[in-house]
């Protein structure tokens, strides 16, 4: 599977449906998952678009009075499918990290939880989240993917979660920039990917994430 980060990129903010429809297109072209992950203005539009978005974060909290949050529950009730939680530029402690998964998935949503070291995807293994994404924070954006420069760290990260939940996927994060970076990944057991600026700035993002997905 690949996740799409929009982050807040200028071309997320001013055309966020454009990666709706072409996620859509591939979808249908090559029968992939693909997750997307849109500014949070637009996560509602993108979800009547698109079958498959996440929210960039969720708060460990519950419906009620907590202004400026965004609890699970309204994720659910504008039809997305679930969050991306602990990015490298959100980071939150590991308590609220816990007390989100359960909340996501008590609410019917899957988590995708960001991990910056395999010592800290052992430690959220055993919440059973949906994916951990390993991602060196250094090498986010930096076009140098993680399963080039540190393949141990997604060979260690792969290893250590399936021995402590088998159930837990493990995606590649970092750097992610084209085919080779894709086919480097999955050869050192992750399940998938998760990118960002690569797909949002390509020149023509239709035809980039055809082609990454033609790795799978």
């Amino acid at each position: 599977m690949i996740a799409l980060n929009l982050k807040t990129y200028e071309q997320s903010i001013t055309k966020p449906l454009l990666f709706a429809d072409i996620a859509s297109e591939v979808v249908s072209e090559t029968g992939l998952r693909i997750i997307l992950c849109p500014p949070m203005p637009y996560l509602k539009e993108s979800a009547e678009r698109f079958s498959d978005v996440f929210a960039q974060h969720v708060d460990p909290v519950p419906a009620g009075a907590y202004t400026g949050s965004i609890p699970a529950e309204l994720l659910k009730a504008i039809k997305v499918k679930g969050s991306l939680l602990n990015h490298s530029e959100k980071r939150i402690p590991m308590g609220d990290i816990k007390i989100a998964i359960e909340k996501l998935h008590a609410n019917g949503l899957e988590s995708l939880i960001c991990s910056a070291t395999t010592n800290e995807a052992r430690e959220i293994a055993p919440v059973s989240p949906t994916y951990i994404a390993v991602e060196p924070p250094e090498l986010i954006g930096s076009g140098i993917s993680v399963s080039t420069a540190q393949p141990e760290i997604v060979m260690n990260s792969v290893k250590a979660v399936l021995e402590i939940n088998p159930k837990v996927r493990v995606l590649c994060g970092a750097g992610i920039s084209n085919k080779n970076d894709v086919k480097k990944a999955l050869e050192l057991g992750a399940q998938g990917v998760l990118l960002s600026s690569a797909f949002v700035k390509a020149k023509d993002p239709k035809e980039f994430l055809s082609e990454i997905a033609s790795v799978f």
